[in-house]
């Protein structure tokens, strides 16, 4: 009990720890790198005092279960580079930047699309001063946020109206809540779709009251399937587009203008879920066909639903665009106004939307689409130049080299294409290429990238020029630790 005792009295007090890490003597500031330093001088000081608080607790209940009970070891010279570490991390703000290694274009867990220059811009603007966003310019008094956006969906999808809500998944209740409640949705069974977070689109649907009619089989769904369903309690017949898998092999599906057709000789709307929809036809860059939000118009869809934070490449959005007897319902319903998006969220899609009218220039300026059509010579000089940067910053610290291989869109898009690529191949000398993956995981901002044939890989597809600097930066540090 005396030596538990010794060893707790060694232990510093927290405001000699918090002084320590404020104005570090040159002997411990020796210990961390300077950004550590400045991350723990940046975060809220409670924040970093409960973070010196958990440090110790958790040195404190390692020597109760008999950890070592050496004094030394627990004084705050020889755990200042371990502290500083600790409170670098807990007091940091959960959102963090990621460096995007990976070739995943749509990466959903880092925030999915990359906004375009003037898209990033117009969302600072809006973020730093007033905007009319419910501001009626011709008379001064309140406008309505939900007819900003509806010029550009007009114009781009074809549509007759169209309005923005705040994710796809929210476009499809805000519509069924209003045209099918209490009714009867025909849909094939092989468009019963998971998406991601495990959340169902059958339970979505199902959560605004409407009873779902499953027609078909999962890999043959006929014309004649969707006919026999309907009945007096029919409100609508929706298709989803699976854009997240495929079914190959035996499989049918009834052709959208076919579908449009039946739909209207009984007087019912055709609702589109595209999910990961797009306003421009990849197919013409040699990329598999996908539909597009105004080829479904122009089929017949009344009302076409899409994400604005994938293909599209803005900020998280749900764009409807369609009939606008059906857009007049669906502005009346009391539930838009909770899916409603904020300001900077319209700031970012009206500038991402206005690319798109020239298309040339959406494909150069927005981040999602110049990394999906990128061609593949341009990826082999673009890995090169990373390669010789990386090989002279690590020196003979890791191997380094190029591979071919490929990337992937992500997001729900384009699930069996392989998007042709290669990838600088990193190996380091004194420790895994798990180990180096670990290990940046703890620094800031965060790279990411892949592990292939023992090597931590990185792919330009999804990298910026402009970050190969930071990324040489971060892999010597990794490497040193």
């Amino acid at each position: 009990m005396s030596d538990l005792n010794a060893c707790f009295r060694a232990i510093p007090s927290t405001d000699k720890c918090l002084e320590a890490l404020a104005a570090p003597s040159e002997a411990l500031a020796a210990l961390v790198g300077p950004d550590v330093l400045r991350a723990v001088r940046e975060a809220p000081r409670r924040l970093v005092r409960e973070a010196v608080q958990a440090f110790w607790d958790a040195k404190r209940e390692a020597v109760r279960q008999g950890g070592s009970r050496d004094a030394a070891e627990l004084s705050l010279e020889a755990s200042f580079a371990e502290l500083a570490a600790w409170c670098a991390r807990q007091s940091a703000p959960r959102l963090q930047g990621v460096i995007n290694g990976t070739g995943v274009v749509i990466h959903t867990n880092t925030g999915r699309s990359v906004l375009a220059p003037s898209a990033a811009m117009a969302v600072f603007r809006a973020a730093c001063g007033s905007c009319t966003l419910e501001f009626d310019g011709e008379t001064g008094g309140r406008g309505s946020r939900n007819d900003l956006l509806s010029y550009a969906i007009r114009d781009l999808a074809g549509a007759e109206d169209g309005i923005a809500v705040n994710n796809n998944a929210a476009a499809v209740l805000l519509a069924l809540d209003t045209l099918c409640k209490g009714g009867e949705v025909v849909i094939s069974r092989g468009e019963l779709v998971e998406i991601g977070g495990s959340f169902r689109i059958p339970d979505v649907m199902e959560s605004t009251g409407v009873m779902l009619k499953e027609v078909g089989a999962t890999n043959r769904t006929h014309l004649a399937d969707y006919e026999r369903a309907i009945n007096e309690s029919t409100r609508a017949i929706i298709r989803v587009h699976t854009s997240n898998y495929r079914i190959v092999g035996f499989h049918s599906a009834v052709p959208t203008d076919e579908l449009a057709d039946l739909a209207h000789r009984h007087g019912l709307p055709l609702l589109n879920d595209l999910g990961s929809g797009s306003f421009i036809d990849f197919a013409k860059a040699g990329l598999p066909p996908e539909p597009t939000v105004p080829e479904c118009i122009r089929q017949g869809c009344d009302l076409v639903l899409c994400s604005g934070d994938k293909l599209l490449g803005g900020p998280q959005a749900g764009i409807i665009a369609g009939r606008a007897d059906l857009l007049a319902r669906i502005r009346k319903n009391p539930l838009l106004r909770a899916l409603r998006m904020d300001k900077l969220s319209y700031a970012g899609l009206e500038a991402t939307l206005r690319l798109y009218y020239e298309p040339e220039l959406a494909c150069r300026e927005i981040p999602t689409l110049r990394r999906m059509l990128v061609e593949p010579s341009e990826l082999a000089r673009q890995a090169k130049a990373l390669k010789a940067r990386l090989a002279r910053a690590l020196k003979g610290a890791c191997s380094v080299g190029l591979a071919e291989d490929s990337s992937r869109a992500g997001g729900g898009a384009f699930p069996e294409c392989s998007l042709p690529t290669t990838l600088v191949a990193l190996r380091p000398q004194a420790c895994s290429a798990a180990e180096l993956k670990r290990r940046l995981l703890a620094l800031r901002p965060v790279l990411i990238g892949r592990l292939e044939n023992d090597a931590f890989c990185l792919d330009p597809r999804t990298i910026e020029q402009a970050e190969h600097a930071r990324i040489a930066y971060l892999l010597c540090r990794a490497l040193s630790a």
